[in-house]
């Protein structure tokens, strides 16, 4: 079932947009569930949908060997710069977490920190995921859940944007412990979930906006197809929902929270 056009797009999408910037924020969460994974030197690991590396580095610092993939060529290329500036050794690949490229019973640790979850066929992620992950090994991810600010926001971007293929997915779905134990249903071993939240903090509405408009990819790849009109009335109702959504008291700074799960699974 390959979808060369929606695939093209999302490479396209992700090349966009200062993502290094927004990694920053994400990478103590990439660590965190490294952590939990409990990794050893030695212990192979692959990072899908690795972006520009945040777990993958995580577990090469913990003595890991690690090999990390993204769909997007500009991501790898991003990953593998920032991975040999900090003299780490990691093997950078392109490829599809729908089909990867990988013999089956490969890999130790599996894991995916807010990327597997983006891909169309969640069928598709999950099968893969174990089927590389050796017997006894584990399938680690950590994914955007349905509440919060993250999927409000996504919610403002798709109205303005195309309509997503029949039958896709919501990414959100990934971040729903009911979803996770039916999608991993028959396929582990035991299974731990950790609801946690994620904190995007800015000196004020403005700031936060303008931070979201350079580095978030869906957004800038939204911004070249909206006329000047459009994207006036874009970021007028955004600052609008960033308001409703402030978490910091009186209103001077600027509070978002997301809640997201942390996914811990033994393949049976």
């Amino acid at each position: 079932m390959e979808e060369p056009n929606i695939k093209d797009a999302i490479r396209w999408m992700w090349s966009l947009g200062d993502y290094a910037a927004l990694a920053e924020h994400l990478e103590p969460h990439a660590v965190e569930l490294a952590q939990r994974c409990r990794l050893q030197p030695g212990t192979e690991v692959l990072d899908v949908g690795a972006g520009n590396g945040n777990f993958a580095i995580a577990a090469a610092r913990l003595g890991a060997t690690v090999t990390a993939t993204d769909l997007s060529p500009a991501m790898v290329e991003m990953g593998r710069a920032r991975s040999n500036a900090l003299g780490l050794t990691i093997e950078w690949l392109e490829a599809d977490a729908e089909k990867l490229p990988f013999a089956g019973a490969h890999f130790d640790v599996v894991a995916s920190v807010f990327g597997a979850m983006f891909a169309p066929h969640p069928d598709l992620v999950t099968s893969e995921l174990f089927r590389v992950t050796k017997p006894g090994g584990r399938v680690a991810m950590a994914n955007y859940g349905p509440k919060g600010f993250l999927p409000r926001f996504t919610a403002l971007l798709s109205a303005r944007g195309p309509a997503p293929p029949p039958g896709t997915h919501s990414p959100f779905e990934w971040g729903e412990t009911d979803e996770v134990h039916r999608r991993f249903a028959g396929l582990t071993a035991a299974i731990e979930v950790y609801p946690q939240a994620l904190t995007f903090e800015f000196e004020s509405l403005e700031a936060g906006w303008a931070f979201w408009e350079r580095t978030n990819p869906p957004l800038v790849a939204l911004s070249t197809m909206l006329t000047p009109e459009q994207l006036a009335d874009l970021r007028e109702e955004g600052r609008r929902l960033f308001a409703e959504l402030n978490q910091s008291a009186g209103g001077s700074r600027l509070t978002l929270e997301s809640d997201y799960l942390q996914v811990l699974a033994r393949k049976a």
